[in-house]
């Protein structure tokens, strides 16, 4: 199976940049469809973006996109979440997510334990 560890999260003026980062061990991360996924306090936890193994396709929640990329970087193990334009309404925890068989706003199999962004008025 395949650990996940998100980081870069933090504080951010409205209008402000952040890249959150998944690293994955004990798995390749070439075998596995991600995605990013958001959890506002007190709503459910919503898809953000994915990406297929190889890079080549993306997918994203009308709400981020355009603002939003989402990129892997397999020799690292490594799949990133730029973040550009961020507004208040995009504070929120995220997760990476992976799965060999889901793609988009889906089930996954493994999750990482969350990195949080909060994005001030």
């Amino acid at each position: 199976q395949v650990q996940l560890v998100e980081s870069g999260g933090g504080l951010v003026q409205a209008g402000g940049s952040l890249r959150l980062s998944c690293v994955a061990s004990g798995r390749t991360l070439i075998t596995y469809l991600m995605g990013w996924f958001r959890q506002a306090p007190g709503k459910e936890r919503e898809f953000v973006a994915a990406i297929t193994r190889s890079g080549s396709m993306t997918t994203y929640a009308d709400s981020v996109k355009g603002r939003f990329t989402v990129s892997r970087d397999n020799a690292r193990n490594t799949v990133y979440l730029q973040m550009d334009s961020l507004k208040p309404e995009d504070t929120a925890v995220y997760y990476c997510a992976a799965d060999r068989t889901t793609w988009g706003p889906g089930s996954y199999g493994y999750w990482g334990q969350g990195t949080q962004v909060t994005v001030s008025s």
